[in-house]
């Protein structure tokens, strides 16, 4: 910007094309500097430039890289929400382990499949990590959980949340911002499916589901585990989508609510601009005017067909 203003006209002049493209990526359709620059952009590139032209070249394009900023600013604020909820998910699932390790009776996620009433055998005891058949009759399950059994289950969820991971790629593009939010976004499912492996487990057996209140195998209860790390994408879809979102509107300004001041600004030109944005002359976004039709018309000159020019009589 400073250069802007220290370069001779015809430089400004030369550089005033690059200085609209970048408003128009950062600047709102509506924004006073983008409507004045678009309507004295063809006066400048043919040499008629102004120290007021010169300035406004200045301010519209700070305002350019200003948006930019706030835009990659939302962009790194979206990203360090991420990696903190990352680093949340994964202490507790971490902490859920290790109390499982020293406290596994109280979050057991053993089952008992259903017995006939009247049978004068043992019940079978399923875990996570063993199965336990013939137990004793009124044996609680939860005596039988073992250390591993939460850190097997959140193994599960973690190989089911790794496929959404890899079906979600194929909505991923690539972005030349300077923050990895999908790697961020990606990142994040691993732990949350972890987690809610193991909460879907707990309502099973809770019975909060009916007719999954009892898992009849080890490998059932496994592949309940790496069923519900896979339905995390219910949950982590929203923040793609929102990641996917923010990206877009780098470079892509919404279109601003058009407020009074700035429609002034768009219907009434100041002196020395072009003309109003209804009339011939008039240009928007760095489009010039049209092209005026080849005049037909001329009185005592031929058409430059070699017609005879026609005069339009008097009343």
């Amino acid at each position: 910007m400073i250069l802007l203003q220290l370069v001779s006209d015809e430089e400004a002049a030369g550089r005033a094309s690059e200085v609209m493209a970048l408003v128009k990526d950062h600047l709102e359709a509506d924004d006073p500097r983008r409507v004045r620059l678009a309507r004295r952009l063809r006066s400048i590139i043919s040499g008629e430039i102004s120290p007021s032209d010169r300035d406004l070249m200045v301010r519209a394009l700070d305002a350019a890289y200003n948006a930019l900023d706030d835009e990659l600013a939302r962009v790194r604020s979206l990203r360090n929400i991420l990696w903190t909820a990352t680093f949340l998910v994964l202490l507790g699932v971490a902490g859920l382990a290790v109390y499982g390790w020293f406290f596994p009776q109280s979050l057991s996620l053993c089952f008992t499949p259903k017995v006939d009433p009247g049978s004068a055998g043992g019940i079978d005891v399923v875990c996570p990590t063993a199965e336990h058949p013939d137990e004793k009759v009124g044996t609680p399950a939860s005596s039988l959980a073992q250390p591993r059994d939460i850190l097997t289950v959140e193994i599960a969820g973690l190989a089911g949340a790794a496929l959404t991971v890899i079906a979600s790629l194929r909505h991923i593009r690539g972005t030349d911002a300077p923050y990895m939010l999908p790697l961020a976004s990606a990142v994040l499912k691993f732990p949350t499916g972890a987690l809610s492996a193991f909460l879907g487990l707990l309502l099973i057996r809770g019975a909060f589901v009916p007719g999954l209140s009892d898992l009849d195998s080890r490998a059932q209860v496994l592949g309940w585990a790496a069923a519900f790390g896979a339905a995390q994408h219910l949950v982590t879809r929203l923040v793609d989508d929102r990641a996917q979102m923010t990206l877009s509107e780098v470079g892509r300004p919404t279109e601003a609510t058009t407020d009074p001041e700035r429609t002034a600004v768009k219907e009434s030109p100041s002196a020395g601009e072009a003309g109003t944005p209804g009339s011939p002359d008039g240009f928007r976004d760095g489009v010039g005017p049209r092209e005026s039709a080849p005049a037909t018309e001329r009185d005592g000159e031929p058409t430059p067909d070699g017609a005879p020019a026609h005069r339009r009589s008097g009343a």
